[in-house]
């Protein structure tokens, strides 16, 4: 919509990669830089899968976890761990990226609500939205302006000529619904394999009762039923960069 004048093109677009993408991701990233007018800066804080197998975070901490894994509290009921994932591999690599694009280093001076972060966020995303995370900050929705909900999105990109994107989000990531696990179990044996390996890592070596799935069951072993398939229905709730 930038490249065609629909909305005001920003100055620079920023990709946080967990390095622990759908293939499909990184394929529809390599060509969408082809098509736009204005330069993609990819940025990591390292890789989430290793992260995974060698239990630690990105400050280095052994023995925790920045993914909120499914748990089981002492007195038996269910639960999840604490969420850093989405700070550590998504918004400090963006806002350190802004700072290096303007070149004040980590701790430079920026004049408040002096940088404009456009968030692809539709209308029935609303409650996505959110107060900026830092003074400089203003952020715009460009979509919600134009009171654009995702199936919009989907037909203004198919009049265009353009195609459908993947939805990004981690492999393995614990909010995901059954609809995305059967989905990623029809079309991809790899990264399927992939997420069962990761899960049974979470409790290799010993009982840590951490579970990929929210029925805190092994991956391989969850009963998945494909009868109702419903890809845009019961999957991740979407927060990672917001």
């Amino acid at each position: 919509m930038a490249k065609s004048g629909s909305i005001e093109p920003p100055d620079v677009a920023i990709f946080a990669d967990t390095q622990w993408e759908p293939a499909a991701v990184y394929r529809h990233l390599d060509w969408l830089e082809t098509q736009l007018p204005f330069p993609v800066r990819r940025v990591t804080a390292g890789s989430i899968r290793e992260a995974i197998s060698t239990r630690t975070n990105t400050s280095g901490n052994d023995g925790f976890s920045a993914i909120p894994w499914h748990i089981t509290l002492p007195d038996g009921s269910p639960s999840i761990g604490r969420r850093q994932c989405s700070n550590e591999y998504k918004l400090i690599p963006i806002m350190r990226r802004i700072r290096d694009e303007l070149g004040v280093g980590r701790r430079g001076f920026i004049e408040p609500e002096s940088v404009e972060v456009l968030l692809g966020i539709s209308l029935d995303e609303a409650h996505r939205m959110r107060a900026p995370r830092q003074a400089y900050m203003v952020n715009v929705y460009p979509l919600i302006d134009l009171r654009m909900t995702r199936g919009d999105c989907i037909g203004w990109l198919d009049k265009h000529g353009y195609p459908t994107p993947p939805k990004s989000a981690c492999i393995g990531c614990p909010f995901h619904g059954d609809d995305y696990w059967i989905a990623l179990r029809k079309s991809s044996s790899e990264e399927w394999a992939d997420a069962i390996a990761a899960d049974r890592e979470l409790r290799a070596g010993e009982d840590r009762g951490e579970y990929m799935h929210r029925s805190r069951v092994p991956l391989d072993e969850v009963v998945l039923d494909d009868r109702q398939l419903d890809l845009f229905g019961n999957d991740c709730g979407g927060h990672c960069g917001v």
